[in-house]
């Protein structure tokens, strides 16, 4: 067909969806209490943006908004209904697990920092919240306080000690 009988202006692009955190292969979907409200409160919020989009929006601009904010609810309902809830018993709580607040002295700067180890979705460095895949958590993953882990980053490898363990009470 000639770009003649093309019409221009019905030629749509389709949204870009921003994908969910990564969450490697085979790995389980693994979230806090507080990460699984989180995610539910962005269904609703998605939901909710969709009835708007419906009552307010008219023409190609809804079209594209739909299009956005439906693919955006796919793939958090995917992610959704992965999740799996992870609670810690007692008898764990006395070495780094999925959920900790752990506080590390690195020992060659003599800093300490304290992050909590949490699901994909919920990490954001800026709340010291890391994911459980990251590599600093793997590698205190089953430390106790006072054991030494060791973070290999290049060619240079990072030793750490454990000095505090917490679990936050689950939030309902």
């Amino acid at each position: 067909m000639s770009r003649a009988f093309v019409n221009e202006d019905n030629q749509e692009e389709a949204p870009i969806i921003p994908p969910r955190a990564p969450l490697p292969p085979g790995t389980s979907n693994y979230v806090t209490t507080k990460g699984l409200i989180l995610l539910q409160k962005e269904r609703e919020n998605l939901l909710s943006e969709i009835e708007d989009i419906h009552s307010i929006e008219d023409g190609k601009d809804k079209r594209y908004k739909m299009q956005l904010a439906k693919g955006k609810l796919a793939l958090l309902e995917e992610r959704i209904s992965s999740s799996r809830l992870l609670e810690i018993s007692d008898n764990e709580k006395g070495e780094v697990r999925f959920g900790a607040k752990v506080t590390l002295l690195f020992k060659k700067e003599n800093r300490e920092q304290t992050f909590q180890i949490v699901g994909v979705d919920e990490a954001n460095v800026k709340e010291q919240k890391i994911a459980f895949t990251a590599p600093i958590a793997k590698a205190i993953t089953g430390k106790k306080i006072n054991e030494e882990a060791i973070l290999q980053l290049g060619k240079e490898p990072r030793e750490m000690i454990i000095k505090a363990i917490s679990y936050e009470i689950s939030e309902s």
